[in-house]
Protein backbone atom coordinates (compact mmCIF):
# COMPACT_ATOMS: atom_id res chain seq x y z
CA UNK A 1 0.00 0.00 0.00
CA UNK A 2 1.39 3.08 -0.83
CA UNK A 3 1.76 5.96 1.64
CA UNK A 4 -0.10 8.59 0.05
CA UNK A 5 -2.93 6.10 0.21
CA UNK A 6 -6.15 7.27 2.04
CA UNK A 7 -5.64 4.83 5.24
CA UNK A 8 -8.07 4.99 8.59
CA UNK A 9 -8.78 8.68 9.57
CA UNK A 10 -5.19 9.41 7.12
CA UNK A 11 -6.23 11.43 4.14
CA UNK A 12 -3.79 12.78 1.79
CA UNK A 13 -3.07 16.25 0.50
CA UNK A 14 -0.13 16.51 -2.00
CA UNK A 15 0.76 19.77 -2.20
CA UNK A 16 2.73 19.57 -5.44
CA UNK A 17 -0.38 19.28 -7.49
CA UNK A 18 -1.91 22.56 -6.23
CA UNK A 19 -1.09 25.97 -7.63
CA UNK A 20 1.76 28.02 -5.52
CA UNK A 21 -0.62 31.03 -4.79
CA UNK A 22 -3.26 28.04 -3.64
CA UNK A 23 -1.71 26.37 -1.54
CA UNK A 24 -1.30 28.16 1.71
CA UNK A 25 -5.55 28.59 1.57
CA UNK A 26 -5.78 25.16 0.67
CA UNK A 27 -4.43 23.48 2.97
CA UNK A 28 -5.80 25.48 6.08
CA UNK A 29 -9.26 24.81 4.37
CA UNK A 30 -8.21 20.95 4.36
CA UNK A 31 -7.17 21.02 8.29
CA UNK A 32 -10.17 23.22 9.35
CA UNK A 33 -12.29 20.20 7.71
CA UNK A 34 -10.84 17.66 9.80
CA UNK A 35 -12.33 15.96 12.69
CA UNK A 36 -10.68 15.46 15.91
CA UNK A 37 -8.34 11.97 15.12
CA UNK A 38 -7.84 12.63 11.31
CA UNK A 39 -4.49 13.34 10.00
CA UNK A 40 -3.87 14.90 6.71
CA UNK A 41 -0.99 13.19 4.94
CA UNK A 42 0.70 16.11 3.63
CA UNK A 43 3.16 15.73 0.68
CA UNK A 44 5.52 18.61 -0.47
CA UNK A 45 8.83 19.04 -2.86
CA UNK A 46 10.77 21.72 0.10
CA UNK A 47 10.25 21.84 3.69
CA UNK A 48 7.77 24.26 4.74
CA UNK A 49 9.21 25.98 7.33
CA UNK A 50 7.17 29.62 7.03
CA UNK A 51 3.86 27.40 6.93
CA UNK A 52 4.71 25.04 9.69
CA UNK A 53 4.74 28.77 11.99
CA UNK A 54 1.84 29.64 10.60
CA UNK A 55 -0.27 26.44 11.66
CA UNK A 56 1.77 26.52 14.70
CA UNK A 57 0.17 30.21 15.70
CA UNK A 58 -3.18 29.24 14.14
CA UNK A 59 -3.88 25.59 15.66
CA UNK A 60 -1.48 25.34 18.54
CA UNK A 61 -1.67 22.19 20.55
CA UNK A 62 -4.35 20.99 18.60
CA UNK A 63 -2.04 20.19 15.41
CA UNK A 64 0.52 17.58 15.97
CA UNK A 65 3.25 17.68 13.24
CA UNK A 66 5.39 14.72 12.88
CA UNK A 67 7.41 14.35 9.86
CA UNK A 68 7.24 10.95 8.16
CA UNK A 69 9.81 11.94 4.95
CA UNK A 70 12.68 14.39 5.17
CA UNK A 71 14.45 14.08 1.92
CA UNK A 72 15.54 16.38 -0.52
CA UNK A 73 12.39 17.10 -3.10
CA UNK A 74 10.46 15.06 -1.31
CA UNK A 75 8.88 15.93 2.15
CA UNK A 76 5.96 14.05 4.30
CA UNK A 77 4.49 15.48 6.79
CA UNK A 78 1.55 13.94 9.26
CA UNK A 79 -0.97 16.45 10.68
CA UNK A 80 -2.47 15.11 13.43
CA UNK A 81 -5.90 16.78 14.30
CA UNK A 82 -6.30 16.42 18.28
CA UNK A 83 -9.46 17.03 20.42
Amino acid sequence: MSEIQTLNNVHPFDARGVAKRFRHAAIFGALESLHPGETMRFVNDHDPMPLLNQLQQAFGEKLGIDYVRREPGEIVIDFQVRG
